[in-house]
C-alpha cells in the first residue's frame, strides 16, 4: 500500500503496546484478537488498564493470569457454557487486580461520549444499583430538564491508548471489513491507536460499492494491521469459524491451578511448535 495502515507481523503489532497502556477489547462475539493476545504475553506487557466492550473471555483471563493487567473495567468475564474464568477470579479474590464494575450500557455510553467529543453521557438504567456505590467517577444529579427531583448518571467520558481486536479482512488500503459488529466503531472512535488483525488481506476495495461499504471501517482510523490466519481461535469468527469447544474445556480445567495454567502457557503461548509458527 502507499498510504494508510502499516502492513506488520503479529510480533510487531502487539510490541507497539506499551506497558501501562489502556486497551479496548471486543466481547468473545466480536473478534477476539487472541493470536496477538499471546504475542502480549510473550512480551511481558505489563501494567495494562483492560477495558472491555463489554465483556471478555480467554483473553482476557489470560492477559491477567499472565500479569499482564492492572485494571480491568469491565460488565463481565466468563468462559460462557465452558465456566467461570478462573484467572480472573482468583486475581480478584487476592487483590492482583482492580475491577471496575460496570454494565453494557455503561460500558458503550463512555465511549459514545469520547465518539460526540463530550465530557459525559448521561444513563438511567443503573440508578439503584449497588454498582453505583462503587464509583466515585459516576455522578448522580437531578435532571436540569426534568421536574422536581428526577436523578440521573453522569459517566465521564473514556479515551483509549490502544483498541485491539480481530477481523475477517482488510482490503490493500486498509479499510477493515467488520461487517454487523458495529461496536468495533465505538471502541475505535475512541481510542487514540488502532490495532488489527485478520484474517487476510484482499484485493477488493471495499469503498468501490455502497454494500461493500456499509460493513467496512476506513483506514484513516487503522494504523497497522497483521496477517493472522485463525486468529482468533480458539473463539469464533463472525461467519467464518466457531469457537472450539474441546480447546476451551483443556483451558478451563487447566487455568483452574497456577501451576495448570502455567503448564498451558508453556503449551500454547510459549511451546516450541508455537513459537516457529509465530515467526
Amino acid at each position: 500500500m502507499n498510504s494508510g495502515p502499516s502492513i506488520v507481523s503479529v510480533r510487531e503489532l502487539a510490541a507497539s503496546i506499551k506497558s501501562g497502556s489502556s486497551l479496548g477489547v471486543p466481547a468473545d462475539y466480536s473478534g477476539v484478537p487472541m493470536q496477538a493476545t499471546r504475542e502480549l504475553i510473550r512480551q511481558n506487557v505489563r501494567d495494562l488498564s483492560l477495558y472491555c466492550l463489554p465483556s471478555t473471555t480467554i483473553q482476557g483471563d489470560m492477559l491477567i493470569g499472565a500479569g499482564c493487567v492492572s485494571t480491568i473495567e469491565t460488565a463481565a468475564v466468563s468462559l460462557g457454557e465452558f465456566g467461570r474464568a478462573p484467572r480472573f477470579s482468583q486475581a480478584v479474590e487476592t487483590g492482583q487486580v482492580e475491577i471496575r464494575d460496570s454494565t453494557c450500557p455503561a460500558l458503550h455510553a463512555q465511549l459514545q461520549a469520547t465518539e460526540k467529543s463530550v465530557p459525559f453521557m448521561p444513563l438511567r438504567g443503573i440508578i439503584g444499583s449497588d454498582i453505583i456505590k462503587h464509583r466515585e467517577d459516576w455522578k448522580i444529579i437531578s435532571n436540569p430538564f426534568g421536574e422536581g427531583e428526577e436523578p440521573i448518571v453522569l459517566l465521564p467520558a473514556t479515551k483509549l491508548d490502544v483498541t485491539l481486536f480481530h477481523a475477517a479482512s482488510a482490503d490493500r488500503r486498509g479499510n477493515v471489513w467488520i461487517g454487523r459488529r458495529r461496536e468495533l466503531s465505538t471502541l475505535v472512535h475512541a481510542s487514540k491507536r488502532v490495532l488489527i488483525t485478520v484474517e487476510k488481506i484482499v484485493d477488493t476495495d471495499y469503498f468501490e460499492t455502497e454494500e461493500n461499504s456499509a460493513g467496512a471501517l476506513p483506514a484513516f482510523y487503522v494504523e497497522a494491521i497483521a496477517e493472522a490466519p485463525n486468529g482468533a481461535w480458539p473463539c469464533g469468527l463472525q461467519d467464518l469459524y466457531g469457537v472450539d469447544a474441546d480447546e476451551m474445556h483443556r483451558y478451563a480445567e487447566m487455568a483452574a491451578t497456577d501451576a495448570g495454567f502455567q503448564s498451558y502457557l508453556d503449551m500454547r503461548v510459549f511451546g516450541e511448535d508455537v513459537l516457529q509458527a509465530s515467526s
